[in-house]
């Protein structure tokens, strides 16, 4: 069995001058030709594809990727044990990443003139920077970003203080709300997560109802955010979804 080069290309999802390039360097040259002089891969071809793609991927640069592959003293499965144990390291690397980053629209702190120590201080043992890559993947194209951005940067050490003091206000208020049975679509509950909104308005960028609903849905589905909140009180995070779901229902949202 033999595939052309276009049926490669689709397999693997790279483009045919790719493969036309690894080729043309050594690094993947096709086992066969058809009658026209076109190229045809096997499945012994298909495998080292998948091998360069590996390399590739971890970021290996095509020379090193050629010579570990064409080394005699190694095997296919020593490939694979290589390529799964540095595979498993980025695992456990982005793993790490994700887990530091918590509320990071609401703790967004990029380009404050703080020392590392006033950060450190502000926000406990969180560093806000570690906030900032993820942060700008997610939603560094929308303008509630950028407005974000514009804010921060203009905060002082005592703006920051004052913040976290009205989270920490607003965070006991609510758990005492739930101590005193308050369902989520009650008054109480709609008229705090309407200040939450607010307090998101007027430090960061502007929420509207809308926006608001698809936090409410975040700080349920992303761990992060529901560790947060849950710290707060163990089904804050839940209850807190639905309270924002009623109270932008209740003002048309």
């Amino acid at each position: 069995m033999s595939y052309s080069v276009g049926e490669v290309a689709g397999f693997a999802g790279v483009t045919v001058r790719t493969l036309h390039h690894y080729d043309e360097i050594g690094l993947l040259v096709p086992s066969g030709r058809s009658h026209a002089g076109h190229r045809r891969y096997g499945d012994t071809d298909l495998d080292r594809l998948q091998q360069i793609l590996f390399y590739r991927e971890l970021g290996f640069p095509l020379d090193e990727v050629a010579a570990l592959l064409d080394d005699p003293e190694a095997d296919p499965r020593a490939h694979l044990r290589r390529q799964h144990d540095l595979l498993t390291a980025r695992i456990e690397k982005l793993q790490k990443m994700a887990a530091a980053v918590e509320h990071a629209m609401e703790a967004r702190t990029m380009g404050i003139n703080l020392t590392p120590e006033e950060k450190f201080e502000v926000f406990g043992d969180k560093d806000p920077e570690a906030h900032a890559e993820e942060a700008e993947q997610r939603w560094g194209g929308t303008e509630a970003y950028a407005e974000s951005q514009r804010r921060a940067a203009r905060y002082t050490k005592d703006d920051w203080k004052r913040m976290q003091a009205e989270v920490a206000s607003w965070g006991e208020r609510y758990d005492a709300l739930m101590e005193a049975g308050e369902p989520p679509a009650g008054e109480c509950a709609m008229d705090m997560a309407e200040e939450h909104r607010l307090h998101i308005t007027r430090w960061f960028y502007a929420c509207s109802y809308e926006i608001h609903r698809g936090l409410g849905e975040m700080y349920v589905a992303d761990e992060r955010f529901k560790e947060f909140y849950d710290s707060m009180r163990p089904g804050l995070a839940e209850h807190l979804k639905e309270a924002i779901a009623a109270n932008a229902t209740r003002h048309g949202g």
